[in-house]
């Protein structure tokens, strides 16, 4: 990384355009940075590296498939760093490339925007939801889900810098940046966002949901109940460590909140690390049925993944 992030805690901004600076700003620093887009370089934000860049910038239009594939060839022998944009939907058509990459030990990098129903009015066949589940199951896929501004621009330059294929899952609405310039991020560590020797349950989400549980954390701190947030910033490797102490900490009782489907997704990723450890409850919230077009606000509660469902939540497993 040329320089650390230029954001403050506080300013809003969506991780999908994060990306598209980081990519900018990467490639003023290495000439070995190329970009290929899916004819979505407007939505994605990889117009940013065009402008600037536009001799290593590859339009491969709407067709996914072509586009990873440009991608392997470009990245053989490591003569370039690619980075390919599109829906993170879209990636679905290109699967079979995508897996023979993995078998082949490419190192590429995919990175996938308008994850989940935050995507709200621009329409559900655009919505990611079953994005994690399928690169989840790509062997030695590393799989980053940032949650402001500072941990994207620091996945975008992990990722550069990381042996084979990496995937980097973006969102569309602004989100508050919660991390300042200097906080340093490794792959298979999650931050502990909030915590105190009090907290009665660990909330673990990221993306769009961690801003809800902080939020939901605000107001249940106003009851008198502490609540541990865990951003995990890579799905895979999860940091099972972090999560498992943290489960200890908070008496089992642990509850995930994605915008994703529950297949496949964050909280099976959580039960799989806690697994064989006694006495941890796993809570899931995520995204069920098919989804709708709406305003982000009224998408994440109709699909229960929003402030007040992880209220609920919360009180529900202190019940029990």
């Amino acid at each position: 990384m040329p320089s650390p992030p230029a954001y403050k805690v506080g300013d809003k901004i969506a991780t999908q355009k994060t990306y598209g600076l980081a990519l900018a700003k990467m490639g003023r620093a290495n000439e070995r940075v190329i970009v290929l887009s899916g004819d979505t370089m407007n939505s994605t934000f990889s117009e940013i590296f065009r402008k600037e860049h536009p001799e290593r910038f590859i339009e491969c239009v709407i067709a996914e498939q072509n586009m990873v594939s440009v991608a392997l060839g470009c990245a053989t022998r490591r003569q370039t760093i690619a980075f390919a944009s599109a829906f993170a939907a879209f990636f679905t058509r290109a699967f079979d490339q995508l897996r023979m990459g993995a078998i082949s030990q490419a190192n590429i990098n995919l990175i996938g925007s308008h994850c989940g129903v935050s995507t709200g009015e621009d329409g559900v066949s655009q919505m990611a939801l079953e994005d994690l589940a399928m690169f989840r199951s790509i062997p030695s896929c590393t799989v980053f889900y940032p949650s402001d501004a500072i941990s994207t621009e620091h996945a975008v330059y992990l990722a550069a810098n990381t042996k084979g294929m990496c995937f980097i899952r973006t969102s569309q609405p602004e989100t508050a940046v919660i991390y300042t310039p200097q906080e340093n991020f490794e792959i298979g560590q999650a931050k502990v966002v909030r915590h105190s020797v009090n907290d009665k349950v660990t909330v673990i989400g990221a993306g769009v949901t961690l801003h809800e549980a902080l939020a939901a954390a605000d107001h249940l701190s106003q009851q008198g109940i502490s609540v541990r947030v865990i951003d995990p910033f890579t799905i895979k490797p999860l940091d099972a460590t972090t999560i498992v102490a943290s489960a200890k900490a908070t008496g089992g009782r642990v509850i995930t909140v994605e915008d994703h489907y529950r297949e496949g997704g964050i909280g099976e990723a959580v039960c799989a690390a806690v697994s064989r450890e006694p006495d941890i409850r796993v809570h899931q919230l995520a995204v069920s049925g098919v989804p709708q077009r709406g305003k982000t606000s009224e998408l994440l509660d109709m699909f229960g993944i929003s402030t007040r469902h992880i209220i609920a939540a919360v009180m529900l497993i202190l019940m029990r």
